[in-house]
């Protein structure tokens, strides 16, 4: 069987399955993931050592500090794993919940209901972790998963998938309701995104130039975010130190996430006193710095920002700076260099927060506080799929919720048009 042959037989697989995921109780799906949190705590010491063998491979090829970042799994990303099952089995499914509903004169009773996507096709890098994450979600809104995780990571997600498969099983639950490409071959993504006929919807996790090719080629719809090129602008009225805490952490504390600050705009009024302060806590994390011509009068020795520097999101300890007249320029600046993903103001004018919120073009839009918090988890989700920035159907982080879609429920009673 070739390559492409046996990738359709996967989704095919996997789509069958999935349709059986709408006769099985919550409490069946929860008693399974129960089950696989149980098998992630148990395995923890196997899923390090297999987890080490992707990272040795990584630094053989050189990859980058900030992507081998992503692709360990310690006891704390563990934890983690093991605490999104837990909180996604104490979510209700929103999936038979009832939108609207209403009774037209003939009689007819309609209801908009939450239905499940049907087959969601994810395709990721680096991190593991992500397997276990698209693969709760799924289940829990009763979507069947077709998962393609980087080469990278490929020792780790085939244990991962193989605990997901024995939890299932335990529970009497159709394997193939999980199903993973274990292929390397880059053609097994290409042969993916034309299986429009299995997988409804394809969810694109990864880098820019994985997005972008997904985009160009699937033949289904795309929940995706763009590069997340996300910005932070210090208002003349900010709280400086809260400025100072929330743009090192926004930089700093995972600077290879989508999440993680790009680009800092400053107001003229603060720049001279915040620029210096702010460049003594970067160099202290190793963080190179590039800014506009204005930036440079005050910070003589870092590179001058090119135009291309606004558009590129480093992933990485490099940051750029612009200095702005006005607030205005700062969210010009934004909706003209931005990825709609997250951006944020340090400021304590009401005002200028409030125009913040409403103006910028971004999935998630903060006041006084880091862009490190858009996550699924930490909003409250347990997981995420991913963040997408579209603008029609899911926005932010992808939890249970939009995996769904709706369907019109009509009952009558013999009723006719005439």
């Amino acid at each position: 069987m070739s390559l492409k042959e046996r990738i359709e037989q996967l989704a095919h697989n996997t789509k069958t399955a999935s349709q059986s995921l709408a006769k099985l109780t919550e409490d069946r799906i929860n008693a399974a993931l129960e089950k696989l949190a149980e098998l992630i705590d148990k395995n923890r010491h196997k899923i390090k050592e297999i987890n080490e063998i992707d990272i040795k491979n990584a630094k053989k090829i050189n990859l980058k500090a900030s992507l081998i970042d992503r692709l360990l799994l310690n006891d704390k990303r563990i934890d983690g794993m093991i605490e999104a099952v837990e909180t996604v089995i104490k979510l209700k499914s929103p999936v038979g919940k009832v939108i609207d509903g209403w009774r037209l004169e003939n009689g007819l009773n309609i209801e908009r209901v939450k239905v499940p996507i049907g087959c969601l096709g994810i395709i990721y890098e680096s991190r593991p972790n992500v397997t276990v994450d698209a693969s709760i979600l799924c289940l829990k809104s009763s979507n069947g998963a077709i998962l393609k995780g980087g080469k990278e990571a490929i020792n780790s997600n085939r244990l991962l998938v193989g605990l997901i498969k024995e939890a299932l099983s335990s529970h009497n639950i159709n394997e193939n309701v999980v199903n993973f490409i274990d292929e390397t071959d880059r053609d097994a993504v290409l042969y993916m995104l034309k299986l429009d006929k299995y997988i409804d919807a394809i969810v694109p996790r990864g880098g820019e130039g994985l997005i972008r090719f997904v985009s160009e080629n699937a033949t289904m719809p795309v929940i995706k975010h763009d590069k997340g090129l996300c910005h932070g602008y210090v208002d003349e009225s900010a709280d400086l130190e809260k400025a100072l805490s929330i743009t090192y952490n926004a930089k700093v504390q995972r600077p290879g996430v989508c999440n993680a600050l790009e680009t800092l705009l400053v107001h003229k009024n603060i720049a001279q006193e915040f620029l210096v302060k702010f460049k003594e806590l970067m160099d202290s994390a190793g963080v190179e710095l590039r800014g506009c011509s204005e930036t440079l009068k005050i910070l003589p020795d870092i590179k001058l920002a090119e135009e291309d520097d606004w558009h590129t999101e480093y992933l990485d300890l490099i940051l750029s700076i612009k200095i702005v007249d006005s607030i205005d320029e700062a969210i010009e600046h934004i909706n003209r260099y931005g990825s709609h993903h997250s951006e944020t103001i340090i400021t304590e004018n009401h005002t200028n927060a409030e125009r913040f919120l409403d103006e910028v073009d971004a999935a998630c839009v903060y006041v006084n506080a880091s862009t490190r918090f858009t996550d699924g988890g930490v909003f409250g989700f347990g997981a995420e799929i991913g963040i997408s920035t579209n603008k029609l159907h899911a926005r932010g982080p992808v939890g249970l919720d939009e995996l769904t879609t709706y369907k019109y429920k009509i009952r009558g009673n013999g009723q006719i048009r005439e």
